[in-house]
């Protein structure tokens, strides 16, 4: 008997659906639609398909998308410059600096350029402090935004579960633990120098893997029902020569059979990704407005 399969696209387009409806009740009562700035530095594929995606997003849930395209030799004063209009707009109340930036560039003095109630990736120290501290005005990273919906949904009461967070990044591991301890679970934060990882992995409920390792957690690893959230993307060799395939962080085929549910790679937390990103976009645009923020989002 194998787990059950957590569907991210399903999940993502209920949500999707859901904030197009609350963005269209906002438009109704201010007058003005929800407004997102996305801005990317120079031509890296992957970034222009990630951006065309967010935008077309947008548009599905009638939210007003402004995108900013810039050569890769824009210099950082002039990107910050460009940071600096738009958390002046009035009609902008999201921000999305695309990363990765050209090496001449502090992706991480952009970041804090931008106003916090605008940072709709969440990344702003500003953010990252007020989710730390359980402020709830904190904007929190889409990624583990988007894992704690599939856990809440499939799971419903996280309290008292153990779950082992594998991987330490400011963008998934660290905001993902301060999620999972806001929900009263019992919460490790694995890592490359974590000695025995597969003893700890062994006695976790819920296992988060963001290492960005191909297939590193085995299906062994996994205590028999638990809940694996895989937010890996990696693109290895396929079986045909010059093809190339999609795996997650944990080699999904031993742990389906353990797991009592399990997200695959792709169409697990990917598409949740995108739609978390709309709903802060949502959330920030009512606070800004002097609203209360959508109920269940």
């Amino acid at each position: 008997m194998t787990g059950k399969r957590i569907d991210g696209k399903a999940t993502a387009a209920e949500l999707r659906a859901e904030v197009g409806r609350i963005a269209a009740f906002f438009r109704a009562g201010t007058g003005r639609p929800v407004g997102l700035a996305t801005v990317l530095v120079g031509e890296d594929p992957a970034s222009e398909v990630y951006i065309r995606s967010k935008r077309a997003a947008c548009g599905e849930a009638t939210m007003e998308s402004v995108h900013h395209a810039l050569p890769a030799e824009t210099s950082e004063a002039d990107l910050l410059a460009l940071i600096a209009r738009l958390n002046a707009d009035p009609a902008v109340d999201g921000i999305l600096v695309q990363l990765p930036l050209p090496g001449h560039m502090d992706a991480g003095r952009v970041i804090d350029a931008i106003d916090p109630d605008k940072d709709v990736d969440g990344f702003h120290v500003v953010n990252a402090g007020r989710l730390a501290v359980g402020d709830p005005a904190a904007l929190v990273p889409c990624t583990p935004l988007g894992c704690l919906h599939l856990l809440k949904a499939e799971l419903g009461d996280l309290s008292g579960k153990h779950a082992v967070v594998i991987g330490r990044s400011n963008i998934v591991g660290k905001p993902m633990a301060m999620l999972l301890l806001a929900e009263s679970c019992t919460v490790t934060i694995a890592h490359s120098r974590t000695h025995d990882l597969p003893a700890l992995v062994r006695e976790a409920d819920i296992v988060v893997a963001a290492v960005g390792r191909p297939e590193m957690v085995r299906g062994e690893w996994i205590k028999p029902g638990a809940t694996v959230i895989d937010v890996g993307i990696n693109r290895v060799a396929g079986t045909e020569p010059g093809k190339t395939r999609l795996v997650g962080d944990v080699a999904f085929a031993e742990a389906e059979a353990q797991a009592g549910a399990i997200t695959p790679v792709p169409g697990g937390v990917g598409p949740m990704t995108i739609a978390m990103l709309l709903r802060n976009t949502v959330v920030a645009a009512h606070r800004r407005a002097g609203l209360a923020p959508p109920v269940g989002l």
